[in-house]
């Protein structure tokens, strides 16, 4: 089994997961009170937390290079598990007293905690772990602040190509279902439809097949396309709905203004709003976001496309559709097309044969399958294929949550 890839991506919600568990505890003065080397022991937990999470994009780039960096991101994620469930079991202990704590008896939870740590020493052994590994990141000259590179990542649009999409039929058939009903949204709310998978699964293909299906553009006398990814600026967002739905430059900037224009907009005819790769779990943005759409046409639609299944249930009325992998036939359908493969060399059971094999390490992610494919485009050199077959990047790529490695 090939290792899994930490960094930024996958270890920062998590760091901010257990520093919102521990934030919780340190909150209520009930759960610590009187003990006060449990107290300094989660003080220093939270501070190695506080100091680990601005290098973990450096360390998401650099553990493709560099073992040790990988070991450390390894040995990073073991200590925060740790952590994570001594914090899970010290909120358990604090709900079974909590109706001790409410009758008065402000000791009680006091002692549940000091003997859970006189009795295993857990707590202090996790801090100290952790902080032995976040003490070994000075020597990998790993960088604060240092972001990811996203530049590969281009702003979708909603132009696609039908010939492109391969194994997504039920898919659309079964959102477009949902796209036409004009009485699915609960209690007169605009419905919002999310579609969810990890990345490179083919989200935003799926949508754009979508917005320009016929049945759609008879539907809906408005339709928008913006591509949101992880700034979420309302102001910005706002102003690309009014553009793309008048075809024409807005010029305001204010955001009460901008409001007001676009509820004036919608108040005359039903519009379907695509919000491509959307990041942002904060409800009050998106409860903002959405004023201007509250007074409108029935049947009016929202179809948003994330990766992250906390984003779709604060956004949904309806149960999000959620993408699986495309079986090997179809993510082959798309290497083909996109290496253009000739008769003869598809006929070529050695070219075939590796060219398979490769489509496989893609775990059904159609964006993986159609990178691979334009890097070997009309390729018919066998050494180039099994290059890349036995490539090492293979060895970090096990992860489908983040398909970086394969586009690299």
């Amino acid at each position: 089994m090939a290792d899994k890839l930490y960094g930024g991506a996958y270890l920062s919600p998590f760091v901010n997961t257990v520093l919102d568990n521990m934030s919780s505890i340190l909150e209520d003065d009930s759960v610590l009170y009187g003990n006060d080397s449990a107290l300094e022991l989660l003080g220093r937990l939270q501070n190695c937390l506080y100091d680990v999470g601005p290098v973990l994009d450096d360390a998401e780039l650099k553990q493709f290079t560099d073992k040790k960096v990988k070991k450390w991101l390894v040995d990073l994620h073991d200590a925060l598990y740790m952590a994570d469930d001594l914090l899970d079991e010290l909120s358990t202990k604090a709900a079974i007293s909590a109706n001790q704590r409410e009758s008065g008896n402000s000791s009680s939870w006091s002692r549940l905690v000091d003997s859970y740590i006189e009795d295993s020493g857990d707590l202090e052994k996790i801090v100290r772990r952790l902080e032995s590994v976040v003490a070994r990141k000075k020597y990998l000259r790993l960088k604060e602040s240092a972001k990811v590179d996203m530049s590969w990542r281009i702003p979708s649009t909603c132009l696609v190509e039908p010939s492109e999409i391969c194994g997504r039929k039920e898919d659309k058939e079964a959102i477009l279902k949902l796209l036409l009903d004009d009485d699915d949204a609960a209690d007169g709310d605009l419905s919002v439809i999310p579609i969810v998978g990890m990345g490179g699964i083919g989200k935003t293909t799926l949508a754009q097949l979508l917005y320009h299906d016929d049945k759609v553009k008879e539907n809906f006398k408005f339709q928008a396309w913006v591509c949101v990814s992880e700034e979420f600026d309302i102001v910005k967002v706002t102003k690309t709905i009014i553009e793309a739905i008048t075809s024409s430059s807005c010029n305001l900037a204010d955001l009460n203004l901008l409001q007001l224009h676009l509820k004036e907009i919608l108040l005359r005819k039903k519009f379907l709003i695509v919000l491509d790769d959307v990041w942002n779990e904060n409800y009050e943005d998106w409860n903002k976001l959405l004023k201007p759409f509250q007074r409108r046409v029935k049947g009016s639609k929202i179809l948003i496309t994330t990766r992250n299944k906390n984003v779709a249930s604060v956004v949904q009325t309806v149960s999000p559709h959620e993408l699986r992998s495309l079986s090997d036939e179809d993510c082959w359908l798309v290497f083909a097309k996109h290496a253009r493969l000739s008769t003869v060399s598809i006929e070529n059971p050695t070219l075939e044969k590796i060219g398979r094999d490769i489509v496989k390490k893609c775990d059904g992610l159609p964006l993986a399958a159609q990178a691979l494919g334009g890097l070997l485009r009309e390729n018919l050199d066998i050494r180039s294929w099994n290059h890349l077959l036995k490539s090492e990047i293979w060895e970090l790529s096990d992860d489908k949550i983040n398909v970086i490695p394969a586009l690299r």
